[in-house]
């Protein structure tokens, strides 16, 4: 299904923006914010000029010739020529084949920002004026409580423990299991606050809101400049106890299970883009990755397309999605396992999220660290990969973890 503007052809003007500011702060009190931001860079928009969205296995090709379709009737200035600049939408594509929803969002107004160099993008798609907005004081969360959502962590530790034991009779090498937590508050969350709190904590993760899915992920992905690609990759996980950081690094790195988990995500993310490359390079060791709530392994990955047919992101991404990061290895036995003993919707957790440009080229995050919002509730997610030399109570431990960059955030 999708919403389209009526009457013309869009028009999109980009011009320069001397001082953004902090992008999150631009934001209006308006249902549905986009961010895409890490640090000082990034995207936040606001206004809906159009919508797609599909489902199941094509989803990643529907939502390319969706967009391919829109850009090639629109009537784009750009006064700025910088990576999303001009013509973009929102995206946040479901984890799974089926039932959920991914979606596409193409904003009225995009405020940007790359290496000190600001701009605006407004679209006349034939709506209401995309410069009005309403701004009101950013809310904080107040009264959270939790309770259990889909899969509690008692019922989760039992999956864990489940999936050891057939990974240790051979059935597979890796599947990455996810659990859900509720908190619930006094009043409407307000979703600039989060993001505000989100990119505050974890300046070095993109802070992201697509359709009501907000979180800050440190895992990039793909990114498709030009005929340039690049991917990180996080796989292998400790969190902070009674080590030191240099203690936590180390001890990931002399980590049979760790190296073994990262080793699995990793080359199947290279697997996955060789068919589409002229070259991929990947680092011999990973290096280690500290944020403030947990320690990870680390690979930045770069490729080099075909400049006779380069794939646009959206074709790369439904080639390597789901990758052994956040599905498994072998891929279809991990889903396959995922789906009988999970037991639960994920929606757009582990999933696709960022921005896409007219020229097929943006940046992808892995949707992690999460919560879908509605209303006064918030959905939040976490999970690990699990293999055979996995403990479930460490497992469930290593959610916590994860799981407390969005706590903390609602405070």
């Amino acid at each position: 299904m999708s919403i389209e503007p009526l009457g013309h052809s869009p028009r999109v003007r980009t011009r320069a923006l001397p001082d953004p500011g902090h992008l999150i702060e631009r934001l209006p009190d308006e249902q549905g914010p986009l961010c895409w931001v890490r640090g000082t860079d990034g995207l936040v928009g606001w206004g809906e000029a159009a919508r797609f969205t599909t489902r199941g296995p094509d989803r990643f090709a529907a939502a390319d010739a969706w967009w391919r379709a829109f850009t090639s009737r629109m009537d784009v200035t750009d006064e700025v020529g910088l990576p999303g600049s001009g013509a973009v939408a929102f995206v946040s594509f479901a984890f799974s084949d089926d039932p959920d929803e991914s979606v596409l969002v193409v904003p009225q107004v995009v405020v940007g920002c790359r290496d000190g160099v600001g701009w605006i993008t407004e679209i006349d798609a034939g709506t209401r004026s995309p410069s009005v907005r309403r701004m009101s004081p950013v809310r904080p969360a107040t009264g959270v409580h939790y309770a259990d959502g889909q899969l509690p962590a008692a019922r989760w530790r039992d999956a864990v423990a489940e999936a050891v034991s057939r990974m240790r009779d051979g059935e597979l090498y890796k599947a990455v299991f996810a659990h859900d937590l509720l908190a619930t508050a006094d009043e409407p969350l307000d979703p600039r606050y989060l993001l505000g709190e989100l990119s505050r904590r974890y300046p070095t993760c993109w802070s992201y809101s697509v359709d009501g899915l907000v979180g800050a992920t440190p895992e990039l992905l793909l990114r498709r400049s030009g005929h340039e690609v690049n991917s990180r990759v996080l796989a292998g996980t400790n969190w902070v106890g009674s080590l030191t950081d240099s203690e936590l690094g180390s001890a990931l790195l002399a980590s049979s299970k760790d190296r073994e988990e990262h080793r699995y995500a990793m080359e199947s993310l290279v697997d996955c883009l060789r068919p589409l490359c002229k070259e991929v390079h990947a680092p011999a060791s990973p290096s280690v990755l500290r944020l403030p709530n947990v320690t990870h392994l680390s690979s930045d990955i770069t490729a080099t397309l075909d400049p006779a047919d380069p794939p646009s992101l959206l074709r790369l991404v439904g080639a390597v999605h789901p990758s052994a990061a956040v599905g498994g290895t072998p891929r279809q036995p991990a889903l396959a396992l995922i789906a009988e003993l999970e037991r639960m919707n994920r929606g757009r957790y582990a999933g696709p999220v960022g921005w896409v440009d007219s020229q097929g080229d943006g940046e992808l995050g892995i949707a992690l660290r999460c919560a879908q919002l509605s209303g006064r509730t918030a959905r939040l997610f976490g999970g690990g990969g699990i293999v055979a030399d996995s403990d479930p109570d460490t497992e469930v431990a290593e959610v916590a973890a994860k799981m407390s960059a969005f706590r903390s955030a609602l405070g």
